[in-house]
Formats: C-alpha cells, sequence, structure tokens
C-alpha cells in the first residue's frame, strides 16, 4: 500500500497525462477529409486563441480616428 503523499502525487501525474496525450489526439491533422473529431478541435483551438488573447491581450490593434485630430504630425510627417 502506498503512502497518502505518494498516491496523491501518482493520481495527478495520471491525469495530467491522460489530459495531454488526449489533447494531442483530439487536435492531431488526421488529413483534409472531415471527420467526427472536427467540431471538437474547432473548439479547443477557439479556447486556445481566447486563453491567448487574455493573457497576452488581444492581437487585434486599436484603432484610432485620425480624421480631425491634430496629433498625427508625430506620426506621419
Amino acid at each position: 500500500m502506498m503512502s497518502p503523499r505518494t498516491d496523491k502525487l501518482v493520481r495527478r501525474t495520471t491525469m495530467v497525462a491522460t489530459i495531454t496525450a488526449s489533447y494531442f489526439l483530439l487536435t492531431a491533422d488526421y488529413g483534409p477529409e472531415p471527420n467526427v473529431l472536427d467540431p471538437i478541435k474547432k473548439a479547443i483551438l477557439r479556447a486556445e486563441n481566447r486563453a491567448k488573447e487574455f493573457v497576452l491581450g488581444s492581437s487585434e490593434k486599436p484603432r484610432e480616428n485620425q480624421i480631425g485630430s491634430g496629433n498625427n504630425s508625430k506620426e506621419n510627417p
């Protein structure tokens, strides 16, 4: 019988390994033909992009209204 600490470590390691293997299997490229896993793969990729945008900030640059602003002399000499 394992100690409680060892048992907890083994369970967590197994869970992380299972999640990692599932991620790679679900996001693998299975060729150009559509398959059953495509909706799941798209949802995972959307979640990845949302997490990246949340952590790193939006990839889109904010657009400023340049019409009528007098501060364009520094940006456009």
